[in-house]
């Protein structure tokens, strides 16, 4: 438990760090390029922010392994402590001035999910869970909501970098939970939309393709929150993030039937 609680506090640590040279660079002139898309950005701001968490991780914790989105991949021998990161989830919101973004820190013990943080710098709003501990929003805990019937749900998606040229665009999906819920939203963080799944401001997330460091944190503070994730059939969700549907529980089933008919 002292381990985890001095990773905890790292993570906060380093969250905040990274938050405050967004909040500082934020609607400014960005150096922008593209990754694997044309939708694919990265700006300067990502790559400041992961070299300042990635090394103070070498610095203080040299025995971990790290992952991390703009590059970074490293597996020391024996590691058992990993660090996946998202330096700056919602790089094109953030690059166009739109005020949905964050920092996703999700850490595992052996494999297995163990502590999480996501930090919204402009809301000033700290997600954070340790395993088996519960789920927090500035040291308050939080809960799924109580919502049970779809049709009165608001649920949130995203659509992939490759969706100009895939047959897998989720538009099928897309309009199918529109017809089926109260509402959707779509506002380019996935690690957000996870936590607002946790907070009970959304009442579930779907997305397809995601990558690890995308969910790595999200998973376990909805989890911690109350809520379930699993992968579109409901099964185990995939650590790569290829399948994602999260929820307060109540609408699982539901969710993955309309996720069943438009397959």
């Amino acid at each position: 438990m002292e381990q985890e609680k001095s990773v905890l506090e790292l993570a906060t640590s380093l969250a905040r760090a990274a938050g405050k040279i967004q909040r500082e660079r934020y609607a400014t002139k960005l150096e922008i390029r593209t990754k694997s898309a044309p939708v694919d950005l990265v700006t300067e701001v990502d790559e400041t922010c992961e070299a300042l968490i990635v090394s103070t991780l070498e610095s203080e914790r040299p025995e971990d392994a790290i992952l991390a989105e703009e590059g970074t991949e490293r597996e020391p021998s024996g590691a058992t402590w990993r660090w996946i990161i998202d330096p700056l989830d919602g790089t094109t919101n953030y690059a166009h001035g739109y005020p949905r973004f964050c920092v996703s820190i999700g850490v595992e013990l052996e494999g297995h999910r163990t502590v999480a943080v996501v930090y919204d710098p402009l809301m000033d709003e700290l997600f954070h869970a340790v395993v088996g501990r519960g789920a927090y929003l500035n040291g308050r805990q939080i809960h799924v909501s109580k919502e049970t019937v779809l049709n009165r749900a608001l649920l949130a998606t995203g659509f992939a970098y490759d969706r100009r040229k895939s047959e897998q665009d989720n538009l099928d999906e897309f309009a199918a939970f529109l017809k089926a819920a109260r509402a959707l939203r779509r506002d380019g963080s996935a690690a957000l939309d996870l936590c607002y799944v946790a907070s009970g401001r959304l009442d579930g997330f779907w997305e397809f393709k995601l990558a690890p460091w995308d969910v790595a944190a999200g998973y376990l503070i909805v989890e911690e929150a109350g809520g379930r994730c699993t992968d579109a059939s409901g099964g185990d969700p995939p650590a790569s993030g290829s399948e994602v549907v999260a929820s307060n529980g109540l609408i699982h089933q539901a969710m993955l039937q309309v996720l069943k008919a438009g397959r």
